[in-house]
């Protein structure tokens, strides 16, 4: 069975990732960020959403455990601060229905969705610039870059909460990430 942990980045919707992945029929739990990587076994890993970079433990640890890692909101600005791309604050702040865009449909991600998908996203902290080696991948007006991959990496985000029930095609996503899992 496949066993993909969620890192709790503190984000009010981290217990909705864990049972969207356990609804799935994967073995999942979610664990404390502050769990060392080392102690880890999972096919894959999701970053939690959550308030602000001060609160996330040892998360950038968890990109280079060599299996798949999704982050979402707090959790995609992570990997993509930790891999040398640029977070700043938003310019539309809070929580709001966004029409998303996606700009690859080949991405294993979120490239199903194309050619767009409504989503519920917080843009008070967005990817203003793409860490070296990593696609853009899904845009909207309110945010240039609401979804990034780096396929060879193994690592993906998105802006938005594909957890919640406001977004439209959020299992789909977290489908996606199993068979990115999967296929791993």
């Amino acid at each position: 069975m496949t066993r993909i942990v969620v890192l709790d980045l503190h984000g009010q919707f981290t217990h909705l990732e864990r049972r969207a992945l356990r609804d799935m029929g994967v073995d999942t739990a979610i664990l404390d960020a502050d769990t060392p990587p080392a102690e880890v076994d999972a096919d894959g890993v999701v970053l939690s959403g959550g308030p602000d970079m001060d609160r996330i433990g040892r998360a950038r640890e968890y990109l280079d455990l060599e299996v798949p890692v999704f982050g979402i909101c707090l959790g995609m600005q992570v990997i993509a601060d930790e891999r040398g791309g640029r977070v700043g604050g938003g310019d539309y702040g809070g929580y709001a229905d966004v029409d998303v865009e996606i700009v690859d449909d080949e991405d294993p991600l979120v490239g199903s969705l194309a050619p767009d998908t409504r989503v519920w996203a917080s843009h008070a902290d967005e990817v203003k610039e793409l860490p070296d080696g990593f696609t853009h991948t899904a845009t909207s007006d309110v945010c240039g870059i609401e979804a990034m991959s780096n396929v060879e990496e193994g690592l993906y985000g998105v802006q938005w909460h594909p957890e919640v029930a406001h977004t439209e095609e959020g299992e789909e996503v977290f489908e996606n990430f199993v068979a990115i899992c999967e296929s791993g």
